[in-house]
């Protein structure tokens, strides 16, 4: 698992705009708080404008003072000098939801790829919804078929921004029906844990660890300990045998070890026990 510095906040879409908006408030407060600088890269979408002013307004509303969009429709626009500049200047950098592959296509390999990393680097906070939150890992699901059994055609994949080693990551989870499409997904990838991630729900990762907010659940698949898998036998279309998954549901307040692979159920008391053995 690749080492990062700064705070990923990784939705599953459909997050609250107009109540409490936890999830956003806690992107916010890792991003600086009252003197954050909060970046809103509207790139995914075709309604840019739109959606940018949605977010704008939302985050005025909870208290931040410096709020910008950036937008991108050709890749020239991903290599200019102001581009850099604004991804240079902010604290909290958030992707919107859309098409993940706009994301790639327009913005991978360019100068604004290689300024998100640095910025990830440094700590700053990355943040993204829906397909935002797809694109985060290094592999992502493009599309795929909802509520079905297990097939390697029902699932595409592509490389991904490589923000997140180590996972594939899914969204709008439970709503959509997608642990059959997150299934074939690690079955193809075993040596990645999947994250299927609800709406309204989100995980933050620091290091290695993640810890679950909002009003759903995570679940987690992890492949590695697969005893049988028929993907070496099977046509494309045709059913997928895996035995020996494990599979971990993981509401607000629980947590996962992602470097061991293992669900913390108590965050708050692990957080309690790991500052302790720190600070002795």
């Amino acid at each position: 698992m690749a080492g990062h510095t700064g705070p990923l906040v990784i939705v599953g879409g459909a997050e609250d705009k107009k109540g409490e908006c936890k999830i956003l408030r806690r992107l916010v407060e890792l991003g600086g708080g009252k003197t954050a600088r909060v970046l809103v890269i509207t790139v995914a979408t075709e309604l840019p404008v739109e959606v940018g002013m949605d977010y704008i307004e939302v985050f005025e509303r909870i208290g931040v003072e410096d709020v910008r969009t950036f937008d991108v429709s050709k890749r020239d626009a991903a290599n200019l000098d102001s581009a850099v500049k604004m991804i240079a200047n902010a604290t909290c950098i958030y992707f919107t939801g859309g098409d993940q592959l706009r994301i790639t296509k327009l913005l991978g390999g360019t100068r604004v790829d290689a300024a998100l990393h640095e910025a990830a680097q440094r700590g700053v906070t990355l943040g993204g919804t829906s397909a935002g939150a797809s694109m985060m890992s290094s592999t992502m699901i493009v599309e795929g078929e909802a509520e079905t059994n297990p097939r390697v055609s029902i699932v595409d994949m592509a490389p991904g921004m490589e923000f997140l080693d180590g996972v594939v990551i899914d969204q709008h989870f439970a709503q959509r029906g997608r642990l059959g499409r997150l299934l074939s997904a690690v079955a193809q990838y075993p040596h990645h844990l999947g994250l299927g991630i609800d709406e309204n729900t989100a995980v933050v990762v620091q290091d290695h660890v993640i810890e679950v907010i909002g009003q759903g659940a995570v679940s987690i698949v992890d492949a590695g300990s697969v005893t049988y898998s028929n993907l070496d036998q099977v046509g494309r279309d045709e059913s997928l045998a895996l035995c020996g998954v494990k599979l971990h549901t993981l509401p607000e307040g629980c947590g996962f070890d992602l470097r061991e692979r293992k669900p913390i159920p108590d965050f708050k008391e692990w957080i309690r026990k790991h500052n302790k053995e720190l600070s002795s």
